[in-house]
């Protein structure tokens, strides 16, 4: 189904199954908790979930498969946010032309970058990028101010053009009169659970763009670069040009860059520099390597990952940790509290790059491989009668001498 096999197909749909409830399994405890502090079912930080995640699904296209790592995606990042904002500077707030107006962008972009920087492989590539990258960032920053509106940033005023909006028409972004604001709220017992528009038009767009990987894996495309991956010289020795192949998967991985920006913007009709800033491409190689580069669910795994306890551990601060420790001893709560302060509020730097080094040292597949070796436990070996019942393995024929 869908053009692809049977596993393919039921993993998918536990994919789609995963996204549509994640703003109930997000909120597993009621809000009185006090550990309602790890809830992360709020829409901001959901729609970051999905919107990151499609950014990584990209990268992880071209690197994953291709082993080509670049250091420059958060260019088609920023490239994307700035188209998406112009069109509704000119336009109106209808997501669409400008999500479509971003990957078209990024894409053409990508295809200038790439066929420059793919002349070169390894080290060399990923310096070429990342020197692409810093340009954008720096004329965005400031040469360019009459386009990106340097380091202020690009946002939509009301002496814009806005040719398409009418007098009745939305002055926030939407999607054809559907707001990405609007929020829908379930009371169940002591749960609180938010049902948003814009996380749900996020969330349907990362499907796509999570199937489309998957065809793109499963295709001779994907095998093609496999074999880039696995030795590029020995494929052009059979005579097989890798460029063609390698300059398009770089542009696709640039137009689901652009796309993500895209969606940022939908969120947030502001588009500024430091999206396209070494920090965000860095940021997203780390997604792709915690979750597992190379794999189908890992860079979804990933940036969920990071951008879960980037927001978790930034919120918690000293009076949440009291409230935490309160039932212990006043110099025992406080000595704990200044034990932990360290790591969570300003400090979570630390305790997320403490997360890395334990994922890349125990689990250098990423999260993917713990996934496995969780399974691996659960999972009972299955024996058959024949192995069991010695009966069952006739004895073989004596050998007669001719």
């Amino acid at each position: 189904m869908f053009g692809l096999n049977k596993k393919d197909t039921k993993f998918l749909y536990i994919v789609v199954a995963l996204t549509l409830l994640t703003p109930i399994l997000l909120q597993p405890f009621p809000e009185a908790s006090p550990l309602a502090q790890f809830n992360a079912g709020y829409p901001d930080l959901m729609q970051r979930f999905a919107i990151f995640g499609i950014f990584a699904i990209g990268f992880n296209l071209l690197f994953g498969l291709t082993g080509y790592l670049s250091f420059g995606h958060a260019a088609f990042l920023g490239i994307g946010s700035y188209a998406t904002v112009w069109m509704y500077k000119l336009l109106s707030f209808n997501v669409l032309p400008g999500l479509i107006l971003a990957v078209i962008c990024s894409g053409l972009f990508a295809l200038l970058i790439g066929y420059i920087s793919l002349r070169r492989s390894g080290i060399y590539f990923s310096i070429l990028t990342l020197a692409f990258a810093e340009m954008a960032y720096r004329l965005a920053y400031s040469v360019l101010t009459p386009i990106t509106n340097g380091e202020t940033g690009l946002q939509v005023y009301s002496n814009d053009p806005q040719i398409l909006m009418g007098e009745n028409s939305s002055t926030v972004t939407n999607f054809f009169g559907l707001e990405m604001s609007a929020n829908y709220i379930l009371n169940v017992g002591g749960w609180q659970f938010t049902f948003n528009f814009g996380y749900y038009f996020c969330a349907i767009i990362a499907i796509l763009a999570f199937y489309l990987s998957v065809r793109i894996f499963r295709s001779p495309f994907g095998m093609m670069l496999r074999a880039v991956k696995s030795n590029q010289q020995r494929m052009n020795y059979t005579g097989l040009n890798s460029r063609p192949y390698t300059l398009a998967v770089f542009v696709i991985s640039g137009m689901y860059a652009g796309l993500a920006g895209g969606l940022l913007a939908s969120m947030d009709p502001l588009a500024g520099a430091e999206r396209m800033f070494w920090t965000e491409s860095g940021a997203v190689v780390l997604m792709t390597i915690l979750g597992g580069a190379g794999t189908l669910m890992g860079p979804i795994l990933g940036a969920g990952f990071i951008k879960y306890f980037e927001n978790i551990f930034s919120k918690i601060n000293d009076n949440v940790l009291h409230s935490w420790f309160s039932f212990l001893p006043d110099g025992l709560e406080d000595f704990v509290v200044f034990i932990i302060h360290p790591f969570v509020g300003k400090g979570w730097h630390l305790t997320l790059g403490l997360l890395f080094m334990l994922v890349v040292i125990f689990l250098p597949g990423g999260l993917v491989e713990g996934g496995q070796r969780i399974a691996k436990l659960f999972k009972r070996k299955k024996t058959t009668p024949d192995d069991k019942d010695p009966e069952h393995h006739p004895k073989p024929a004596p050998h007669v001498a001719e």
